[in-house]
């Protein structure tokens, strides 16, 4: 995925609807995205376990 779509991504996953658990984002090239990624997966809201 882009970093424009990892952005979408992680917008998504701050939703309290969003019931993803587990997300491989393996071969992609998301530099800029990764710091966002992070903060989601600090955020008591976000459902996913394994990234």
């Amino acid at each position: 995925i882009t970093d424009e779509q990892g952005l979408i991504l992680t917008s998504g996953l701050k939703s309290n609807l969003s019931h993803l658990r587990e997300l491989n984002l393996s071969e992609n090239q998301i530099k800029n995205t990764v710091n966002h990624l992070c903060d989601i997966l600090k955020d008591s809201h976000c459902k996913l376990e394994r990234l």
